[in-house]
């Protein structure tokens, strides 16, 4: 049995294409008919005006094709966007911990925190939630301002603060990510000795990740944390995995891990 405190670890997660399967500026952009999305997105990272993972926000306020989106919309948004698998029993688990571990999971993206709270709503927390903050005009509803961006060094700042609020040391924060966006708070959490998750083959991330997950279900990250981080053997992991109802069908270990998880109850439905 594990004596003294436990462990205490900061989770953190980007939103689109890490959660989510598909990205909300482009969900957004076919619920209220905007076209040219990705050129868009495109033409601004050629040009270096906002920060990557900055552009949806840029559009909003700028773009006149995406001047009228509401609060609603947003909200509308969130509910469109296809999740992974398992995200409400990956954050039930973290909630829990393990014997000698705890979890502190939050969510850090440059999606509009409308959208991600909308996509969360009733697994994550809204406390837990840091997405782009907008300020919207009371009288026409349209956005005034944008107050927050959590996108490449503002992620950075997030993680950062939250270190400070829990009181976890640098080495104990791990962040998983998809893109070019997470390039900069990857590089800040590995310099710092914390680990690092990507859950795409994104060739910039795969040479900063610490670990690759490939999988459409959430709970896969905790392979690579289990394993790497807290040194469990895959028996141990396999077990872990089995007591929360799932079972790991495929694991290609390697730097990167290729995993197909499924729930117990399929697994035996297969078999009889």
């Amino acid at each position: 049995m594990t004596t003294g405190l436990p462990r205490h670890f900061l989770l953190a997660s980007d939103f689109d294409q890490t959660l989510s399967f598909n990205d909300s500026g482009l969900t957004l952009s076919e619920l209220i008919g905007a076209s040219g999305f990705h050129d868009k997105v495109e033409g601004l990272a050629r040009s270096n005006l906002v920060q990557q993972g900055g552009e949806l926000a840029y559009l909003i306020r700028h773009d006149p094709e995406f001047r009228g989106v509401r609060r609603e919309h947003l909200e509308e948004t969130g509910r469109r966007v296809g999740l992974r698998s398992n995200i409400p029993a990956l954050v039930e688990f973290l909630e829990r911990g393990i014997d000698g571990c705890q979890f502190s999971f939050f969510v850090i993206s440059a999606a509009p925190r409308e959208v991600i709270q909308s996509a969360l709503d009733g697994v994550v927390a809204p406390d837990h939630i840091f997405g782009t903050e907008l300020d919207f005009d009371p009288a026409t509803g349209e956005v005034r301002s944008i107050l927050r961006v959590p996108a490449g060094y503002g992620k950075v700042a997030v993680v950062e603060e939250l270190e400070s609020r829990l009181g976890i040391p640098a080495e104990r924060t791990i962040y998983v990510g998809d893109g070019s966006s997470d390039v900069h708070v990857m590089l800040h959490v590995n310099n710092r000795d914390g680990f690092t998750i990507a859950v795409s083959e994104n060739t910039q991330l795969a040479r900063i990740a610490k670990s690759t997950v490939l999988s459409d279900d959430a709970f896969s990250v905790m392979v690579p944390i289990l394993d790497q981080v807290l040194g469990w053997n895959s028996g141990e992991i396999r077990g872990l995995f089995e007591s929360n109802g799932l079972a790991l069908h495929e694991w290609e270990r390697a730097r990167t891990d290729r995993i197909t998880v499924r729930s117990v109850s399929t697994t035996i439905d297969a078999t009889v």
